[in-house]
């Protein structure tokens, strides 16, 4: 059974998000890292990209295949995890803390955002 913290937002897609005001912190979902296997690679946006919601806005490559990575909320990148260049395997091993990919200040409020309790739902 995959972990899923409350007090984070999720997207159909196996992203996360939590809020800091207006800057949303983004990564894989515990579910999304075990279903990809080892990850050996990650291709994030840029700083200054800016992202809309559902969107694809980079990769991440396991052992066993090539996935999306899909815009949980709509603004710009602000910040990106430096350190999934050199260990992608944080992805794996710490999802919801040290793997978080990217940080983005939004533009508009997300409306389509599952709670904890919605996104068990969809991974049951």
């Amino acid at each position: 059974m995959s972990s899923i913290p409350e007090g984070l937002k999720y997207t159909k897609e196996h992203e996360w998000v939590s809020s800091s005001g207006n800057v949303y912190t983004m990564g894989i979902t515990d579910f999304a890292q075990g279903a990809l296997g080892d990850i050996v690679y990650v291709q994030l946006p840029k700083v200054g990209e800016v992202l809309i919601a559902g969107k694809v806005c980079g990769e991440v490559e396991s052992t066993k295949s090539v996935s999306e990575i899909f815009a949980a909320v709509s603004g710009a990148v602000i910040e990106i995890n430096n350190a999934l260049s050199q260990n992608p395997e944080l992805l794996n091993s710490d999802p919801y803390g040290a793997g978080w990919l990217v940080k983005v200040e939004i533009s508009s409020e997300p409306t389509e955002l599952l709670d904890a309790a919605g996104y068990a739902q969809i991974t049951a």
